[in-house]
C-alpha cells in the first residue's frame, strides 16, 4: 500500500491527509503542537464558558469549493452559522455601511453609489462559482471560464485607490477599504484590489460564515473522517528533516516555505531552495481577545448585528495605515478587524458575555504593545467599550509565531501579497506545490490559493501527489 506522511495539521495538512486517505493511501499526520488545527484552534482564552477563535474566525471560500464538495463535513459535525450582517464599517458620529448576502439591499444602503456597488457586484456575484473555480487554482492553467475570469482580473488587478474612485460617498469607499485591506497592501500597489474584490464577492454569494462551536469544529470534522479512513495523527512530533520520517512515498508539509526548504536539505534542486528561502513574508497582526459585558456599543446601529466589523475610520485614514504598516511603521491608528462570532454562534457566549475577536494590522515582528491602540480604535466607535470588559488575552507578533511557526513575523496570511507573488506563489512553476523530489510536497497556505482555512492548497497538493503516484 502507498503510504504517506504529512507534516502538520492545519486545515491545509488535514485537507492533503484527508484527499489522500480517500484514494486509499495509508496516512499519518505529524503536529507539532499538542493539538491539532493549526489557524482552525479555539478555546477558552479569556474567562471559563467562552469560545474563542486562536486564528482563523470567518470562512467565505471554505463553503462551496472543490474539498468542500468531495467531503461531507456536516456529518461529522461541523455546522455553520451566518451572521444577519456578513461584515461592517462604522465612521464617526455613528454613520457607517453594510454588507448583507444581497448585492440589493446592501446596495440600497449607499445612496447615489447604490448603482455603481450594483453594477461591479452584481456580475461577479451572479458568475462567482465559475470565477471561483478558476481562481482557486494554480494560476498557470487553462481557463475554465475565460471570459468571466478576465472580468474579475480586471478588477483585481488594479489598485484598491484607482477601484474606489468609483464610489463617492465615504461610507462606500471606507466598506471597499475593509475588505481591501485583508491583504495587507499598501492601496496604491498593482493588484491590491484583488482580496478585496474576492472578498466582497465571495460575502454576497456566499457569505461570511463561522464554524459553530469555533474553528477547531473544523479540525475535529475533518480528524474524525480521517479516523473513519484508518489515517493516524500524532501530535507533540516535531520533524526537522526528512530523514526522521523513514521512507514513506510521499511527504506533505504544511509549512512555511523556508522551512520546506529546511526540512528537505540538500534533496532539493538548489533553484526550488533558493526560490523557497526568498519567500516574502507580510506585515504582522497583534491579537488581543476580550471578554465583554453585553457586547459592543458600536455607535452605528448595524455593526451590533455584523459577524465581522472592521475598524479604521476613512478610506483615507486605512490607507494611510497600511502604507505605514508595509514600511515597518507602526500607525497611532492601526486597521483593526473585530470579529463578533458569537452574533452568528450564541453557543461561544456565556448569558450575555461574549468573546470579542480582533486584531490590529502591524509591522512585521513588532515588538511593541498594540493593546492600547486596538481598543481606542474600538472606543472611538463604541463609546462605553472598555467599561464592559471584563478581561483580555493578548498574542504578540512573536508569540503568533510561537503558536504557529508558519506565522513568520506574526504575518497570519502566510505571504506577502505583492503582485508577483499573490499570483506565483511560491514560486513560479507549473506545479507550485511539487518541491523537485519525488513523492515530496509543499501543502502550506503560502501555496495557491492562499490564506484562509478553505483547505484548498492542501486539496490541490494532494491531488498533484496522486496524480504523480498513478504515474
Amino acid at each position: 500500500m502507498t503510504d504517506a506522511v504529512v507534516v502538520g495539521s492545519g486545515p491545509n495538512g488535514l485537507a492533503a491527509a484527508l484527499t489522500l486517505a480517500s484514494a486509499g493511501v495509508q496516512v499519518t499526520v505529524l503536529e507539532a503542537a499538542d493539538t491539532i488545527g493549526g489557524g482552525t484552534r479555539s478555546s477558552a482564552l479569556t474567562l471559563p464558558g467562552l469560545v474563542h477563535d486562536e486564528c482563523s474566525g470567518f470562512h467565505p471560500l471554505a463553503v462551496d469549493t472543490p474539498f468542500s464538495r468531495a467531503f461531507d463535513l456536516s456529518a461529522h459535525g461541523l455546522t455553520w452559522r451566518w451572521a444577519d450582517i456578513e461584515y461592517s464599517h462604522p465612521l464617526d458620529g455613528g454613520r457607517g455601511a453594510a454588507v448583507r448576502r444581497s448585492v440589493e439591499e446592501t446596495a440600497g444602503h449607499l445612496g447615489v453609489d447604490a448603482r455603481r456597488w450594483r453594477s461591479l457586484f452584481e456580475p461577479l456575484t451572479r458568475r462567482f462559482d465559475d470565477i471561483a473555480e478558476d481562481f482557486l487554482r494554480p494560476l498557470l492553467h487553462v481557463p475554465a471560464h475565460p471570459v468571466e475570469l478576465a472580468r474579475f482580473g480586471a478588477y483585481s488587478l488594479l489598485p484598491a485607490a484607482v477601484l474606489a474612485k468609483r464610489w463617492s460617498t465615504p461610507e462606500a469607499r471606507a466598506l471597499f477599504a475593509g475588505v481591501a485591506a485583508h491583504a495587507f497592501r499598501p492601496f496604491t500597489s498593482p493588484a491590491s484590489s484583488a482580496i478585496g474584490v474576492a472578498l466582497a464577492t465571495a460575502a454576497h454569494r456566499y457569505g461570511w460564515p463561522v464554524a459553530e462551536g469555533g474553528s477547531a469544529s473544523i479540525a475535529r470534522a475533518v480528524a474524525d473522517l480521517l479516523a473513519a479512513y484508518g489515517a493516524k495523527v500524532e501530535t507533540g512530533v516535531t520533524v526537522g528533516s526528512l530523514a526522521e520520517l523513514g521512507d514513506p512515498d510521499v511527504v506533505m508539509l504544511d509549512v512555511a516555505p523556508a522551512a520546506a526548504a529546511r526540512i528537505v536539505g540538500d534533496l532539493m534542486p538548489r533553484r526550488i531552495s533558493r526560490a523557497l528561502r526568498r519567500y516574502r513574508h507580510g506585515p504582522g497582526s497583534f491579537k488581543v481577545e476580550f471578554a465583554v459585558q453585553g457586547g459592543v456599543p458600536w455607535t452605528h446601529e448595524e455593526s451590533r448585528r455584523a459577524g465581522t466589523v472592521h475598524v479604521g475610520g476613512t478610506f483615507e485614514e486605512i490607507a494611510a495605515a497600511e502604507k505605514d504598516v508595509v514600511r515597518g511603521r507602526m500607525p497611532e491608528r492601526p486597521f483593526v478587524l473585530v470579529g463578533q462570532q458569537y452574533v452568528a454562534d450564541p453557543t461561544r457566549s456565556r448569558d450575555d458575555i461574549h468573546p470579542l475577536y480582533t486584531y490590529a494590522h502591524v509591522p512585521a515582528g513588532y515588538t511593541g504593545d498594540a493593546t492600547a491602540a486596538i481598543e481606542a480604535q474600538i472606543e472611538r466607535f463604541a463609546p462605553g467599550f472598555r467599561d464592559r470588559l471584563l478581561a483580555r488575552h493578548v498574542t504578540s507578533t512573536s508569540g503568533l509565531e510561537m503558536h504557529n511557526a508558519n506565522y513568520v513575523g506574526g504575518d497570519v496570511v502566510t505571504g506577502a501579497n505583492d503582485p508577483l507573488q499573490l499570483v506565483f506563489r511560491p514560486r513560479l512553476a507549473l506545479d507550485p506545490y511539487a518541491l523537485g523530489v519525488d513523492g515530496v510536497y509543499l501543502c502550506s497556505a503560502a501555496t495557491p490559493p492562499g490564506a484562509g482555512a478553505h483547505g484548498l492548497c492542501g486539496y490541490n497538493a494532494a491531488r498533484s501527489a496522486l496524480r504523480w503516484i498513478a504515474g
